[in-house]
């Protein structure tokens, strides 16, 4: 009996993942946690699923210790340990932190998050690859908008699992954020500005899913996506 619980948890957990790394210029970092802060779920890649829970922000087990670099317009991707392996859409926002913050310890609460992008549904709906595009990917892109203003920034990455949202709190969101300075950045606002958590509610439709019937449309949760 132990030997089947201890599979089950095996399995569970490699069903799993976590965001540790970034590829910047087609470069991935060597090791994990260099720029992103660790997660909370670094051994047991388990997801949030409390959407009104300070996990919300960054999920994070410890302050960071690094930051990459990257210019705006260019693309920033984070790698799936092993692999984005539930469906559902992968967003992407950013914090600008404060010039009197240190990166390494600054708490994003508030109305501080714009989202600069989303990989979400394509139709017709289903639970596989065609309707989900970072579905079983292992690196997730997101191109850093070329209007951003230059500056310090926490770039957060969030994969909502979709696959056990049949009923209220079934989402699961797997996240990290990841430390960054924007240079050559442009001049414009980023909008709206929302707050983690507070950005989403659990009752959002974008938080459910039908197998049965199949759903016509999708909206995934969240303000929409600054264009920059």
């Amino acid at each position: 009996m132990q030997l089947i619980t201890l599979l089950a948890l095996a399995g569970a957990v490699q069903a799993h993942y976590r965001f540790s790394k970034l590829v910047i210029n087609g470069v991935q970092e060597t090791a994990e946690w260099t720029t992103v802060r660790m997660t909370k779920n670094y051994q047991s890649n388990a997801g949030v699923t409390d959407v009104n829970s300070p996990d919300m922000r960054c999920y994070q087990a410890r302050p960071g210790t690094a930051t990459a670099t990257i210019a705006a317009g260019e693309v920033l991707g984070f790698v799936a340990n092993a692999a984005v392996t539930h469906f559902g859409p992968v967003q992407f926002y950013m914090a600008k932190v404060p010039e009197s913050a240190d990166i390494n310890t600054w708490d994003p609460a508030g109305n501080v998050w714009f989202k600069i992008g989303s990989i979400t549904a394509v139709p017709p709906l289903g639970s596989s690859e065609a309707t989900w595009p970072a579905y079983n990917k292992k690196i997730v892109n997101v191109t850093i908008p070329v209007a951003v203003p230059s500056g310090k920034y926490l770039a957060r990455v969030e994969s909502i699992a979709l696959h056990q949202a049949q009923s209220v709190g079934g989402a699961q969101m797997y996240l990290s954020c990841a430390q960054v300075e924007v240079t050559g950045g442009g001049s414009g606002a980023p909008a709206p500005l929302v707050a983690f958590p507070g950005a989403y509610k659990a009752t959002d439709p974008g938080l459910r899913w039908s197998y049965y019937p199949i759903p016509t449309s999708y909206t995934a949760p969240g303000p929409a996506v600054w264009e920059g």
